[in-house]
């Protein structure tokens, strides 16, 4: 496998980004990103995996509030009760992704990378989320760490809760 750059700085290692890659290719899928506190790395580490056009339809980067409601479709009543930083925005993120850009599964992801404090929720706090045919997994996960180790613990994390809905029993 050849050196992947973008992997490595995350800390993804490259052959399990290629896998995953494979695994959208050979179950005939696609996937599609709605990203706040990664600002695209998701939809870029997928996108750095040569052959990854058969499987990435695209990625919508809505770091600012309103744009979680405009371009990913998140209902506003959440956002102004919990702020965009909660559980339930990264569960709409992602299947907002999806459906904006018609894609099998959609990743959602918002939270603080810091280093101040956003709406009274500390740095290090990331809710993340992937909705695919009959699914919707959400997961939290705290960070220790600077606003790069963060973000790519957020990445890697939205990778690990992807893979893991592919070794999960089919809902139906």
């Amino acid at each position: 496998m050849a050196r992947n750059p973008l992997a490595d700085t995350l800390g993804v290692p490259a052959d399990d980004l290629a896998g995953l890659v494979a695994t959208l290719r050979a179950r005939g899928e696609t996937v599609a990103t709605a990203e706040s506190l990664t600002g695209g790395l998701v939809a870029a580490a997928l996108t750095s995996v040569p052959g990854s056009s058969a499987v990435v339809r695209g990625g919508l980067v809505v770091y600012a509030t309103e744009l979680k409601a405009r371009l990913a479709g998140v209902d506003p009543a959440p956002l102004a009760e919990h702020g965009p930083v909660h559980p339930a925005v990264a569960e709409q993120l992602a299947e907002g992704a999806r459906r904006t850009c018609g894609a099998s599964w959609g990743i959602g992801l918002t939270g603080v990378a810091g280093p101040d404090p956003q709406d009274g929720i500390e740095p290090g706090v990331v809710h993340l989320a992937v909705s695919g045919p009959g699914v919707t997994a959400v997961h939290t996960i705290g960070v220790d760490g600077n606003r790069h180790q963060v973000r790519a613990a957020a990445v890697r994390a939205a990778f690990d809760l992807l893979r893991a809905q592919f070794e999960e029993p089919a809902a139906g």
